[in-house]
């Protein structure tokens, strides 16, 4: 006599965030390219951020063909000011194209799940393997988040370390590294996300950036722990973010990369990737259920 036993397998076929998506069905709004034009002309000027979301919203497909055209796509931001200055944009932008669901997904799902997942794995490392700078990192990621816990602590929050900590699990890629290894955590600090201090010059920081980077947080605040507002820095422009919490400016950043169709940095693809398809469930395009018969 035989049993059968079955199992699903999910198919997951990865595209880059340059890739050419269609736009989610429950969303798709399409106008004429005289009504485009006139959108675009009365949201540069208009002091209502409802009429520009609403504007943004009808141009929606004409900036995203825009973002695969390579005459057009470094000159978004010179279309489209507003994502300068109002925040939400980048929010509405990738809801357009992948719906709420999936936009939902990594606020929903990585304090429930991930976060003390990721912590416990690093921790099965060995203490060889940790390092100070991991074991300082989980430490900090450990941390409650009421005010009085952590009143010496010199870094970051803990679901912004515990972003950090995905790195240790998941290592960068080694294209453009003299070796392969897994990057440290600050290292990983400047490809994701830069502390500035309160009350000092966001212009210094964009004039110093002197090579073109992939899109990075910009965190402002008295200390790491305390940080008041999220910039997404962005072809020397400064974007800012709609939350003031470490999760939702990462969100944000992430979706950026859909929204502008830029590529993941380098050394931070892994985990970008990572989160793509197991966290927001990008590109998990169907499954299919395998059965065996066994004695």
């Amino acid at each position: 006599m035989y049993q059968t036993s079955c199992h699903d397998k999910f198919f997951v076929v990865v595209h880059s965030p340059t890739a050419e998506r269609e736009s989610s069905p429950s969303t798709l709004v399409t106008v004429n390219e005289d009504q485009c034009r006139e959108a675009i002309s009365l949201m540069k000027h208009s002091s209502d951020e409802e009429t520009v979301k609403q504007k943004m919203k009808l141009t929606f497909e004409y900036r995203k063909k825009m973002t695969h055209d390579p005459s057009k796509c470094s000159t978004i931001l010179t279309k489209f000011p507003r994502f300068l200055d109002v925040k939400g944009l980048i929010e509405q932008d990738f809801v357009l194209l992948f719906g709420e669901g999936i936009s939902a997904k990594f606020l929903e799902v990585w304090p429930t799940t991930f976060k003390q997942n990721i912590i416990m794995l690093n921790k099965t490392l060995s203490k060889a393997t940790q390092g100070a700078e991991l074991q300082e990192l989980i430490q900090m990621a450990e941390y409650a988040v009421d005010e009085g816990a952590d009143t010496n602590a010199d870094g970051w929050d803990g679901d912004l370390s515990s972003i950090l900590l995905l790195l240790h699990l998941i290592p960068p890629s080694s294209q453009g590294r003299k070796r392969p290894g897994k990057m440290s955590a600050s290292q990983a600090e400047q490809h994701l996300v830069i502390f500035q201090k309160a009350g000092t010059s966001i212009q210094e920081h964009l004039d110093a950036i002197d090579q073109r980077r992939q899109p990075y947080l910009l965190a402002v605040g008295t200390r790491k722990r305390s940080i008041h507002a999220y910039f997404i820095i962005l072809d020397k422009q400064v974007l800012p973010c709609k939350s003031t919490s470490a999760l939702g400016a990462f969100d944000e950043l992430f979706k950026t990369h859909f929204v502008f169709g830029t590529a993941y940095n380098t050394m931070l693809r892994n985990m970008h990737t990572f989160i793509q398809t197991s966290v927001y469930n990008i590109d998990i395009v169907g499954k299919s259920r395998n059965c065996q018969e066994n004695p």
